[in-house]
């Protein structure tokens, strides 16, 4: 969709995009999600953007979104992983170092508990988790901001992952919606 200049109309329209597909992830088994999950993985760590990247702004997963733990796990020894915490209004970074690291937040999300990472330049890669996303390489989130106020500080790529089903054809844009510079699901990557 083009950009839309009525603010609550796009917030309207955002959110029962978020309510269908929180209906549409209800249908999926726990393991379903995971084994899409391994098969998303699968693509990213296909991708040259992976393999050139010695620094990676993952997210620690949380129950609906694309598992990303034994991802983190498998790399963390080999590439420098950061996580975000949510801390207030904004994420700051992390950079994790292994399982002792974490500690369960206040929204229920496993988050590294190290030093702030600040050096936003050295990040070549970040995935981003999303509640919807479009062919256009746009996403949708949760509705705090949160990767919105952060994603514009990175000069990274950014690659949006989801499952198929939160995948459209369009979604409504807003001036402050950053893109994807690809989205991959478990049956495509999307450039």
């Amino acid at each position: 969709m083009k950009n839309i200049n009525n603010t609550n109309n796009a917030t309207e329209i955002k959110q029962s995009l978020r309510k269908e597909i929180a209906l549409l992830k209800q249908t999926y088994e726990a393991e379903d999600l995971h084994m899409l999950s391994q098969k998303i993985i699968h693509k990213i760590e296909q991708t040259q953007e992976f393999a050139n990247a010695k620094c990676i702004l993952a997210y620690y997963s949380f129950p609906g979104e694309v598992v990303t733990h034994g991802f983190i796990e498998k790399y963390v020894s080999k590439k420098k992983i950061i996580l975000p915490v949510v801390q207030k209004d904004k994420l700051v970074l992390k950079v994790y170092t292994g399982p002792d690291d974490l500690k369960l937040s206040a929204y229920g999300i496993h988050e590294p508990t190290g030093e702030e990472f600040l050096d936003y330049d050295q990040i070549d890669l970040a995935i981003i988790p999303g509640k919807v996303f479009d062919r256009c390489l746009n996403r949708i989130g949760r509705g705090k901001g949160y990767y919105d106020r952060l994603l514009p500080k990175l000069n990274s790529y950014f690659m949006g992952i989801c499952y198929s089903f939160q995948l459209k054809n369009e979604i409504p844009v807003e001036a402050h919606d950053i893109p994807m510079n690809c989205i991959i699901s478990q049956n495509e990557i999307i450039v």
